[in-house]
């Protein structure tokens, strides 16, 4: 064995220490499995989601919560609907004048929401059109009444220490045509088949956030693929989940040292950045004796974004999520301390707090 497989081999095993092996993995995101299937109820279903639910016990960790509405249904046309037993509202898509992965949401047919009781549904509500900017607001209403002070974070509704974000979203139970290019689109190895058929029968959900500087954004709904990205994430092997902790501690503990930086890469763009890595790589090179190499390719690639500001999201190309995310000051200065980063290898975590007694 070579001197840097040996170098690569020992840097695993540390960060199977450090970060947790394979079986903690497993009773990590266990424990938020059964967290989910909790306490039936009417109202919403919980999806837990964040670094603590990936099986990665991090400085910082968070937990995200999805709730997905019940009362509403969502269909992409009119040729999709089934009949409900239940006494959802009915929503249909339309998203002719929206960016990609953005969407407006109408009542279908002539429902009458004066029938529904619920307060917070009616005053969501633009005449026909579902507005994302008061639904948010209502829910906060709510959350506030329950959990006390809290605030708005993106999507999200935050407690003000910011140690849980939830998100209160709605549901296509179908795979949508805007996101139906990734599953014929040339793949090599990965994600395999069956895992493909697993993420289509998740479908999409929808968070109250517009895209910002549209017309009627606050109209506008995200289209969001958290089940079937946690799906793919639950699919790495141990190797490249490390990859892919190793890039959010990089971010986290040495980029965002610098104020101006923080916020700019999220745990989103890394996630995003390894889904296209292993769609795109051999799958041979992900093994513990090849670990520096596969981080230090990651790292090129991230550094390659940055510097063309292109990302694309993984299910619709169509969308650049770095489309003007930096400005030029703030995008030189990234891809000077990326490629600075790039230069140390693995040395790099000297400045980081989670790994650098190795060092």
């Amino acid at each position: 064995m070579s001197g840097e497989n040996t170098l690569s081999l020992e840097f695993y095993k540390y960060l199977c220490q450090k970060i947790g092996n394979e079986d903690e993995v497993k009773v990590r995101r266990l424990t938020y499995i059964i967290d989910d299937l909790g306490i039936p109820s009417t109202t919403a279903t919980q999806i837990t989601s964040g670094s603590k639910d990936e099986g990665l016990q991090l400085n910082g960790s968070d937990i995200d919560l999805m709730f997905i509405d019940t009362s509403f249904k969502v269909y992409e046309s009119e040729s999709d609907f089934v009949p409900q037993s239940c006494k959802c509202i009915l929503l249909l898509m339309n998203a002719e004048d929206t960016h990609p992965c953005f969407t407006q949401l109408h009542l279908v047919n002539n429902h009458d929401l004066t029938v529904d009781p619920g307060k917070r549904i009616k005053n969501s509500f633009l005449g026909r059109n579902l507005s994302s900017d008061l639904y948010r607001l209502n829910c906060m209403e709510d959350m506030t009444y329950i959990h006390g002070i809290t605030k708005i974070h993106g999507p999200c509704i935050s407690t003000t220490t910011e140690s849980m974000d939830g998100a209160w979203c709605l549901k296509c139970d179908k795979w949508i045509s805007q996101a139906k290019q990734w599953i014929i689109r040339p793949q090599t190895t990965w994600p395999p088949l069956d895992l493909i058929s697993k993420l289509i029968s998740c479908g999409v959900l929808y968070v109250p956030i517009c895209y910002k500087g549209s017309s009627n954004e606050i109209l506008q709904w995200r289209m969001f693929f958290s089940v079937a990205e946690k799906c793919l994430i639950f699919a790495f092997n141990h190797t490249q989940l490390l990859c892919y902790a190793l890039l959010k501690i990089m971010i986290k503990e040495i980029v965002e040292k610098h104020e101006d930086l923080k916020q700019l890469l999220c745990s989103y763009f890394v996630k995003t950045l390894m889904f296209w890595m292993l769609e795109e790589s051999d799958p041979s090179i992900w093994r513990p004796d090849k670990i520096i190499t596969c981080f230090i390719a990651c790292l090129k690639r991230l550094i390659y974004c940055v510097e063309y500001s292109t990302l694309l999201h993984y299910f619709i190309p169509n969308n650049n999520l770095f489309y003007l995310r930096f400005d030029f000051d703030k995008r030189d200065k990234m891809i000077s301390i990326l490629k600075n980063l790039f230069e140390k290898g693995i040395y790099c975590f000297a400045q980081s707090e989670t790994v650098f007694t190795l060092i």
